[in-house]
């Protein structure tokens, strides 16, 4: 299944695209998309309807971000091979995890703001993972059958915030509009292989990121199983689990967002995303 949110910002309402890419209206049957809407008994509820007998909706306008809210936003540092080596970094012996603000969530094609006092804005495509279901101390066999489904993610970041400016990666991650997520959950069940998907993004129409979720350091059974070890995942929940190479931190030189930027991401079966970025007022 392919859900999904349209609908102005801040009155979204929930959608199931049906075979032929039209949105069907799930609001009598998912009012708010978020946590215990992504379980797998709820899901299966889902499942068990017939598009065709949804109401069609002719004109959805604006994509929203695909969950309305989330317990948490994590990421997943440092996690392919190749941008690994860009930046400079030995590949983690262990998954590099940090937190982006929910606060941060945003559409797949709404602007990017570049924060005030901003230098070093980036971009970043990531495969999302969406949790749907209580997740403690799973191993790695049974880690997926955790997992609700799958987005598209541009973990947006403000490298001078991130890393010159002391503490915590967070601040860096979490500035309004710094985590479009959609345009689609795709649920699991039709995802046949996390670690197998093509993934790119294009910055005013040159391609910069060109890869494979097969590149990732650490697997998505090995990242879900362990962040388990060390806290409860919750429904709904969203993993971002890295970037490949192309950032433009990794440039030589450097090249980060300016006003009138574009960026059109993707990733195999999940969707596009189209942002352009905009100074904050």
């Amino acid at each position: 299944m392919k859900l999904l949110r349209y609908g102005p910002a801040g009155a979204e309402k929930t959608g199931m695209l049906d075979g032929d890419g039209q949105v069907r209206d799930l609001g009598a049957h998912v009012p708010v998309l978020t946590g215990a809407a992504l379980t797998p008994e709820a899901l299966d509820r889902l499942r068990a309807l017939d598009p065709a007998e949804l109401p069609l909706v002719a004109d959805p306008g604006r994509i929203g971000a695909c969950l309305a809210s989330v317990p948490n936003f994590y990421c997943i540092g440092l996690n392919y091979a190749k941008h690994a080596a860009e930046t400079g970094a030995e590949p983690p012996k262990e998954p590099i995890v940090f937190s982006k603000a929910s606060s941060a969530l945003s559409g797949p094609f709404d602007p990017v703001i570049i924060p005030r006092q901003s230098e070093k804005a980036d971009w970043e495509v990531e495969l999302g993972v969406v949790i749907g279901r209580e997740t403690l101390y799973v191993s790695e066999a049974d880690a997926l059958s955790h997992v609700a489904g799958y987005c598209v993610i541009n973990d947006v970041s403000e490298r001078a915030f991130q890393i010159e400016r002391g503490g915590q990666w967070i601040k860096g991650k979490s500035a309004p509009s710094f985590g479009p997520i959609g345009p689609w959950l795709v649920t699991a069940d039709d995802v046949a292989d996390p670690q197998a998907l093509a993934l790119s993004l294009d910055l005013n129409g040159t391609r910069v990121q060109d890869s494979s979720t097969d590149d990732m350091i650490f697997s998505v059974r090995e990242i879900v199983s362990y962040m388990s070890r060390f806290l409860k995942l919750m429904p709904g929940d969203i993993i971002a689990t890295g970037t490949p190479s192309g950032v433009g931190m990794g440039m030589k030189p450097q090249r980060f967002l300016r006003p009138g930027d574009v960026m059109e991401l993707r990733i195999e079966g999940l969707g596009e995303q189209r942002q352009e970025a905009v100074a904050a007022g």
